[in-house]
């Protein structure tokens, strides 16, 4: 495992600590007092495993590069935080799969209970297969076996991403041109919504999955990891997130 320190010298101004740069675009719990910045009192630095580093793109913004373009990569980026899971939080994020046609194989964003090295299988495996105690929103731009098409999303409980428990294709291409995501849980009905929107100017954000689940009960406890996972096979992307904020009550 790697860790990052997010708060020295401005070090990821893009990444985990983006609430403070660039704000919250959902903006959804900011009057709410329960609810606080991942980063507030001690989550300030990223978990990164596998081939997963901080880099830069063209404009000089800092990004959380999950694969590098290689066959058969794996990559993983983690609050060091845990967040309270019995609770409401929301994520934003964006995130850029790209770099050769047709691209492989996606990202994940998860909460699990197995830890800050958390790290699954390649391919398919999106970064998160076997990791058990989790529930993973997929952002899956291959077409695998159990898959309905090459630019779906998808729920998936367990670690196994050969069983969907919610999926939608995607309104927007998900490989090739940046977009944005959006995940809010409510803690109190169990509820898990996915949107996404497209960053182009005056593109609409759009619901695409509206899962019933129980986050805490599915990793195992009350408290738990938010990060992201993906994946290359025999074919490949570079697969980068950016702009990530998390307003999360913390355990």
């Amino acid at each position: 495992m790697r860790s990052s320190r997010l708060a020295r010298g401005g070090l990821l101004a893009s990444a985990l600590l983006s609430i403070l740069a660039a704000g919250h675009a959902g903006g959804a719990h900011a009057a709410d007092s329960t609810i606080k910045p991942i980063d507030a009192g001690y989550a300030d630095s990223l978990a990164l495993n596998g081939t997963a580093a901080v880099t830069s793109d063209r404009g000089d913004h800092r990004v959380i590069e999950l694969t590098n373009g290689g066959f058969k990569q794996v990559g993983s980026a983690w609050s060091t935080g845990r967040v309270d899971l019995t609770k409401s939080f929301e994520t934003t994020f964006r995130a850029h799969l790209h770099h050769g046609k047709p691209g492989a194989d996606g990202i994940a964003f998860l909460a699990q209970g197995a830890g800050p090295r958390a790290l699954g299988g390649w391919g398919g495996g999106l970064g998160y297969r076997g990791i058990a105690k989790s529930v993973a929103v997929e952002f899956d731009t291959y077409q695998n076996t159990p898959d309905p098409s090459s630019n779906h999303l998808a729920v998936v409980l367990g670690g196994n991403p050969d069983r969907h428990t919610a999926i939608a294709e995607s309104s927007i291409p998900l490989f090739g041109k940046p977009f944005q995501a959006r995940v809010r849980y409510d803690g109190a009905a169990h509820l898990l919504k996915v949107y996404v929107k497209a960053l182009t100017a005056g593109a609409a954000e759009e619901l695409l999955l509206d899962q019933k689940v129980d986050l805490a009960a599915r990793i195992g406890g009350a408290s738990g990891w938010v990060g992201f996972t993906a994946a290359t096979g025999d074919v490949t992307s570079v697969q980068d997130v950016y702009d990530w904020s998390v307003e999360a009550p913390l355990a």
